[in-house]
Order: C-alpha cells, then structure tokens, then sequence
C-alpha cells in the first residue's frame, strides 16, 4: 500500500540540484535556497554539462544523486528568436528535458519542480488563465515550438506521477524579469529588450524611440525573486498533478511597460510603435487563485521591480552578452 504524500518543508542538508543555477530563474531559485538554509546545492553550467546530451546527463546524476530537483535550464528567447528559430527551440527544450527527467527518475530524485512558461495556453485564451484551459484551443504561431516542449514537460511529470506514483509538480510562470536577465538585442523578452533600447537611446540622444507592435497588447510581469520564491513554497506546501500558474494577477499594456521603462531610465524622447511588427497574444494574465490558494503571493510591485532591474542592468551593462 502506498502511502499519501504530504508536502513538507524540504532536508536543508540533502543535495538539491537547481538546473540552470546561473539563468535568470536559476540564479535567483539558488538564491532563494541559500538564505532560506540550503547547504548542499548543485549546479552545473552549461560549460561543464551539456543538458541535451542523454550520457552526460545520467553520468551527473549518478554521480550527485540530488534528492530534490528544480527545471529551470531551457532554450529560452522573444518572439523574433522563437519565430527565426523554431526548430532550436523544439529540439533543445526537449532534449533538456527528458534528459534531466529521465535521469532523475532512474537516480531517485524525491522531488521534482518542473517549470514552463504561460505561452502553453491558446492563443485566444479567456481572460484570466485558469490551469484547466490547457490544450483548449490554438497556440500562438510566433513561439508555438517552446510552447509544445512546455507542454511536453507537463504531461511528462503527470506520466511520472501516474506510472511512478512521484510527488513530482509543475509551475507555469508568467512573464519573469530582473538581475541576470537576457538583455542581447536578439534573443531578450519585452521588458529586458526595452531596457536595453532606451538605455541606448538616451546615451545615444536619441529623439525617438520605435518599438514592435501596436503597444496594445497586456501582459503580466513578475519579478524572477518572486518566482524564486513561490518556487520554494509550493516545493513544500504543494502536491497534485495539474500544474499551477505563477504571477501577480495583475496586467499592463505594453505601452504601459514602454512609459514606465522610459521613465526609469530616464528617457525624454517621443516613443512610437511599428504597427508592421507582430503584437503577439493580445492578452495573457494568468489566474492565480489556486496558487494564492496555497498561502503565497507576491511581494515586489511593478515599478519598483523595473527600477531595480534598470540599476542592475546599468552596473553590468559592459558585461553582458551582445
């Protein structure tokens, strides 16, 4: 007979083996750990241990024998990188994640947080999101690869649960930012990308400012110590198949986003917007009732979390990656 599983606070002493510790998620879980008591993380950088490769994942498995994992590594970008590169995004994200998976499973791993992204649900979604509305309707086509990978994920831990009969759980985060963000003219999320713009625009003087889209879009933005934080908390006061949405439940426009960037930044140009240029989804907030459910919620406000990415954007701005 198999006993229930009741979520705990987790063995401060027992190996935990955050994937992707030096990502903008990944660092700031790690952080989380640390102050909250964690003596024993692992991590490994991309430099040390290729995710997509299945042989080298196990043989890191085998050798730290992590008791409690967190998903965070992915091949993650903005809309024009998931449109360029659809392919990448597929086949790295999958990789990543049955690799990491599989080999947690086989090596006793006690317990699992396997994170996605809020691009899982329909295109056209009701406003807010409940979990339920997965595979309910069209993904949106700019980034629908990463989406598929994501929902692979999902159903991946639900298989594991159901065959395996492990507490492992899923969380889908709504748009994250902050320290360590990608901020490459490429490969960044609307907010670090606006960061970076008009940063450059104001040190270059320049008297507009001209962004994708129409500016109407709404979106929802979480600060990543948030993220790391609700993380932790539903690690030890969670346990169920569906996977859990995590934000503020709250939402903006983009235009919104741009105004208050600019603001910080300290930009006194004309902000205009290409309208030839996708928006994306039209709306994507996430209903968060059954995370608020669990006794969390979320302690840094919009403005002052932009504010502090600003600052730490400006003091790492000669560092990060072009």
């Amino acid at each position: 007979m198999t006993l229930e599983f009741v979520p705990a606070p987790l063995d401060r002493s027992a190996p935990f083996y955050v994937a992707g510790h030096r990502g903008l998620v990944g660092s700031a879980i790690w952080h989380t750990l640390e102050t909250s008591g964690f003596e024993n993380l692992v991590g490994a950088g991309s430099d040390e241990l290729d995710l997509r490769d299945r042989d080298a994942v196990r043989s890191f498995f085998k050798a730290r024998r992590p008791a409690y994992v967190v998903l965070a590594a992915a091949k993650v970008g903005g809309i024009l990188a998931n449109n360029t590169y659809p392919v990448d995004f597929l086949s790295d994200n999958l990789r990543i994640q049955v690799n990491v998976l599989d080999s947690a499973r086989e090596f006793g791993v006690e317990r699992l947080l396997f994170l996605g992204s809020s691009c899982i649900y329909p295109k056209l979604a009701p406003q807010p999101i409940k979990e339920e509305y997965l595979l309910t309707g069209h993904l949106e086509p700019t980034n629908d690869a990463y989406a598929i990978a994501k929902i692979a994920g999902i159903l991946h831990i639900q298989a594991v649960r159901k065959q395996y009969g492990l507490p492992w759980i899923s969380a889908m985060p709504t748009n994250l930012y902050g320290p360590r963000d990608n901020f490459s003219a490429l490969g960044s999320h609307v907010l670090p990308a606006l960061i970076r713009r008009f940063d450059e625009a104001r040190r270059d003087s320049s008297e507009v400012v001209t962004n994708w889209g129409t500016g109407t879009p709404r979106r929802e933005f979480l600060h990543v110590a948030d993220m790391a934080s609700a993380c932790l908390h539903l690690l030890e006061h969670y346990d169920g198949p569906e996977h859990v949405n995590v934000g503020t439940g709250e939402d903006s426009t983009i235009k919104y986003i741009a105004e208050v960037v600019a603001d910080e930044i300290g930009y006194s140009g004309r902000i205009e917007w290409d309208k030839s240029k996708p928006d994306g989804t039209p709306r994507k907030l996430l209903d968060v009732s059954k995370l608020r459910a669990t006794g969390w919620s979320p302690s840094i406000g919009l403005r002052e979390g932009i504010s502090s990415t600003v600052a730490w954007y400006r003091d790492n701005v000669s560092s990060l990656r072009s």
